[in-house]
């Protein structure tokens, strides 16, 4: 911040300076640093080029500050492998995936072609033998970090995340099978392209009482900015649903939160003004709940925090679709 930075309000782990073409935005985890700028004239002419000047008087100004070593154009940060062509930009963690295999000693096993058996149900309660939770959670964490790269995995490790108090060889089983699936697509990761004028779009959605023990539903919410996949998450809902209305609704509200942070994080990085924001809901009466402001005996139980995504359809930048 003493070398004018100002950081960013809506995601604390950026910094920013400057104005358009000229701009600086560095993302801080600790000691480590990733900077990075925009020339718009290279922008325009969809050059993946970086306003090198600007740069390096910055590193200048941290290397008389602080001692630290400049690794040159971004190729590994945290266990995230990261590639930068022409043709865009592709993030994976291969590297990583194969140290969890290493580790939970599934280097060659035999690839699975889907993360989970189609239609699994597991409980808490099982007739199993136990197995160490140590080993389990050990890799069950590690896959969660994984899944910082891999969508494809964040419902299946999800799911399993939730029998780490009391983990059985069937919930064993369940993991191994992820192991396999990772360890066939080894080098799978998230590709980003350069599309001018992009939107943002999400999508939100359900199912209703997956969970055999809770009878709670699970949430998925994902966005696209143009072409590419920015942000993804699987979790199982805080409370009961009793209806598939209920628990889309309360789904589309996580995606309506989510999608107010992003709206405002990019109108922060970017410097322009907010573009409408859709959000795609597969439940018409989860739609139709969200436009109607009228409770009655369907709805009135629904808790108020998830009524949020009424307010955000009533503003002009919110669009909302089948």
């Amino acid at each position: 911040m003493n070398l004018g930075f100002q950081r960013s309000s809506y995601e604390h782990a950026v910094y920013l300076r400057g104005e358009q073409s000229q701009r600086l935005v560095v993302g801080v985890y600790v000691d480590d640093l990733v900077i990075t700028g925009g020339n718009q004239a290279d922008i325009d002419v969809f050059k993946v080029e970086m306003n090198q000047a600007d740069i390096d008087v910055f590193k200048a100004e941290m290397q008389a500050t602080f001692k630290m070593s400049d690794l040159g154009l971004l190729h590994y940060y945290l266990g995230l492998e990261v590639a930068q062509t022409e043709t865009g930009i592709t993030v994976s963690q291969s590297a990583y995936a194969d140290k969890i295999l290493e580790n939970a000693g599934m280097t060659r096993c035999n690839p699975s072609q889907v993360p989970m058996e189609p239609r699994l149900k597991l409980s808490k309660v099982s007739t199993a033998s136990a197995v160490d939770p140590t080993v389990y959670r050990s890799i069950v964490g590690s896959l969660r970090y994984l899944v910082n790269s891999r969508p494809d995995l964040a419902y299946s490790v999800g799911y399993i995340s939730r029998f780490m108090e009391a983990p059985t060889m069937e919930h064993m089983a369940a993991v191994k099978r992820v192991l396999r699936y990772v360890a066939g697509t080894l080098h799978f990761g998230c590709h980003y392209t350069r599309k001018k004028q992009a939107q943002l779009v999400g999508y939100s959605d359900s199912d209703l009482a997956g969970d055999v023990d809770t009878r709670k539903s699970t949430t998925g919410v994902f966005f696209f900015l143009g072409n590419n996949l920015i942000t993804w998450q699987s979790q199982k809902q805080r409370i009961v649903a009793l209806s598939s209305c209920e628990a889309e609704y309360i789904a589309a509200a996580t995606g309506a939160c989510q999608a107010t942070w992003l709206a405002r994080l990019l109108v922060e990085l970017k410097g322009e003004k907010a573009s409408a924001t859709t959000l795609k809901i597969d439940n018409q009466s989860a739609i139709a709940l969200s436009k109607n402001p009228v409770f009655h005996d369907r709805s009135k139980h629904i808790d108020v925090r998830y009524h949020y995504i009424r307010e955000c359809v009533k503003q002009p930048g919110w669009r909302g679709f089948l």
